[in-house]
């Protein structure tokens, strides 16, 4: 039991090492181009959620951690408002392909400099950032993260 605690500490020590810089507070605002071309605003898009939490996924074609959320990501699309922010992986044909390859089917956005990552702080991908109904940033996760973690944190970020 002890070195499950000392493991979960260090664990969790750690977490709040990597995210010491992302941003807090009121999520930025951000418009961005869509796959299928359109315009995307976060304030527009958190605006049609009916006080619902709502969840940015950073991921990325490269990113090995990201194939193995995939999966707890489109679950989780079934039920929370999400969108995805492909970063680093090229132009908007060619996520589009991948993602109809892997049978991604979530809303997404193109940041194919990585931009939208360094305006959230975040350091690395897979990234998760929720938002509250009232704007804020409620919870903040980088790496692999479990379904039920997330379901969790979506939830709790609606009861505020």
């Amino acid at each position: 039991m002890l070195e499950a605690t000392i493991f979960l500490a260090a664990f969790i020590a750690f977490q709040m090492w990597q995210l010491r810089d992302t941003t807090r507070g009121l999520a930025p605002e951000f418009t961005a181009q869509r796959l299928d071309g359109s315009a995307f605003s976060l304030a527009g898009w958190r605006g049609e959620q009916a006080d619902r939490a709502t969840l940015l996924y950073f991921w990325a074609e490269w990113c090995p951690v990201c194939r193995t959320t995939a999966g707890n990501v489109t679950a989780l699309a079934e039920d929370w408002p999400v969108t995805s922010i492909v970063s680093q992986s090229g132009e908007a044909p060619a996520i589009q392909r991948l993602m109809n390859e892997r049978g991604y089917a979530w809303p997404s956005v193109v940041d194919a400099r990585g931009s939208l990552m360094k305006q959230y702080g975040l350091p690395g991908v897979p990234g998760f950032v929720i938002i509250a109904p009232d704007g804020n940033i409620r919870f903040v996760s980088i790496g692999y993260t479990s379904e039920i973690g997330l379901r969790l944190r979506l939830w709790w970020a609606s009861q505020a």
